[in-house]
C-alpha cells in the first residue's frame, strides 16, 4: 500500500533557516532543491541522493517543538498542531483511498494509536494547512501524516 517515503517535514527555531540550510547543505552534502516561490523564506528541501525522498525544513513558528507559553505565560504551553509529518507515497489512485478507508475506520474506532483527525473517505481532502502548491486530488491529510500518489 504504502510505496516509499517522499519527505519529511523537520522544525526548526524560527531565525535558524539559514543554519540548518547550511548544515543539510554543506555538513551533511545534501542536494537543496527549489521551493514554492511564495515560501522561499521560511522553506528548505534537499534532496536524499537519487533515491526521490527528500527532506524539508521549516521554521517552527507555532511552538510545537515545546517553546510554547501557557495562558499564564508559563513555559510548557501545547501548541494547537504542528507542520512536522511524514510523507509516504501510495502507488494508486485506488491504493490511497483503501488507505484513505482504514485510517478512517481507525479515527472512527478511537483508541490511544487512532489518529485525532481524519477526512472521510470519498469526501473532499481537507488537506489542512499544508501544502498548498499540490493538487488536492493527489494528496491525503491527517495533520501530522501526509500520502501522495508518486
Amino acid at each position: 500500500m504504502i510505496a516509499g517515503l517522499a519527505h519529511i517535514n523537520l522544525l526548526v527555531p524560527p531565525g535558524t533557516l539559514p543554519i540548518a540550510t547550511a548544515f543539510y547543505s554543506t555538513t551533511l552534502g545534501l542536494t537543496p532543491r527549489p521551493v514554492p516561490a511564495h515560501r522561499v523564506h521560511d522553506l528548505a528541501w534537499f534532496e536524499i541522493g537519487d533515491s526521490g525522498q527528500e527532506v524539508h525544513i521549516a521554521p517552527d513558528y507555532n511552538g510545537s517543538n515545546g517553546n510554547v507559553k501557557g495562558e499564564g505565560g508559563e513555559e510548557g504551553g501545547k501548541a494547537k498542531w504542528s507542520s512536522r509529518h511524514p510523507c509516504f507515497r501510495v502507488g494508486s489512485p485506488e491504493l490511497l483511498e483503501e488507505l484513505r478507508v482504514r485510517i478512517w475506520w481507525h479515527f472512527e474506532q478511537g483508541g490511544e494509536a487512532a489518529p485525532l483527525e481524519a477526512d472521510r473517505p470519498g469526501a473532499t481532502a481537507s488537506g489542512m494547512f499544508f501544502p498548498c502548491w499540490l493538487p488536492v486530488s493527489r494528496l491525503y491529510s491527517l495533520g501530522s501524516l501526509f500520502l501522495i500518489l508518486s
